[in-house]
């Protein structure tokens, strides 16, 4: 697959699960994402502190993630950092397809200890960041801390997100996990299935043209009042993603 970030190989895709690949002079990077997981994470970027804020983002957002990363760190930690968070938002938007079906919105606030983190997202296909992370110090381990920020914008870039992400702290350590669990959190809530809106449409009727109502329609719809006519909420199969796409924009 091609994208502004260059190519994206696909390698595996089974639901909403994908594994991708993405090489380039400075970096090569294979990385699976599930979003129906449970958490589990093995992530291996050089970056010791970033793969502790990459796990946790695992594990809160329930999110299935492999990161597998080589880069030129003996140049500096910069494209390794970014050239994950490219591809870990490139994957997202892969899963997500036409996003339709989906709550699409989600925020949450998350302490630690001192420091406490807001994140509020949109994974509709609008690009936008707006990152405020004070960081007091220069470096958290080997990560220098002013590339916590590139990289969640990164990310959001490369999603197709709208990210508003705030923090307060005195520890840098604990601001910059905060900020990774509430991305989490909130992208938990975003890229979950909506069940009404996925069967919003079955309960609309036909759909009238200006001049007539197909004779099909009708009786599709008369089908439907007969079978929901009860008090009792009715169980019904979701609509398909394809005629949900206007709902999500």
């Amino acid at each position: 697959m091609t994208t502004p970030l260059g190519t994206l190989e696909v390698l595996e895709r089974d639901g909403r699960r994908v594994r991708v690949a993405r090489r380039t002079r400075e970096t090569e990077i294979e990385l699976a994402l599930g979003l129906d997981g449970s958490g589990r994470a093995t992530v291996d970027t050089g970056v010791g502190f970033y793969d502790h804020l990459l796990t946790s983002l695992a594990h809160h957002g329930l999110l299935d993630l492999e990161v597998r990363a080589t880069g030129d760190l003996h140049v500096d930690e910069h494209h390794t950092v970014e050239d994950v968070a490219l591809v870990l938002g490139a994957a997202l938007a892969e899963v997500l397809g036409d996003r339709a079906g989906i709550r699409r919105f989600g925020d949450a606030s998350v302490p630690m200890d001192e420091s406490v983190a807001t994140a509020v997202i949109d994974v509709g296909g609008r690009p936008y960041a707006l990152i405020d992370l004070p960081f007091r110090g220069e470096r958290a381990g080997t990560l220098p801390l002013q590339l916590v920020e590139h990289a969640l914008e990164s990310f959001a870039r490369a999603a197709g997100a709208t990210l508003h992400l705030r923090g307060t702290g005195r520890n840098d350590h604990h601001l910059a996990e905060a900020a990774f669990k509430a991305l989490a959190r909130a992208l938990r809530a975003a890229c979950e299935p909506d069940a009404r809106r996925r069967c919003a449409l079955r309960f609309r009727g036909p759909r009238r043209s200006s001049s007539t109502t197909s004779c099909v329609g009708r009786s599709r719809w008369k089908r439907h009042r007969s079978a929901t006519s009860s008090c009792a909420a009715p169980t019904v199969a979701p609509c398909s993603f394809s005629a949900m796409r206007w709902m999500t924009r």
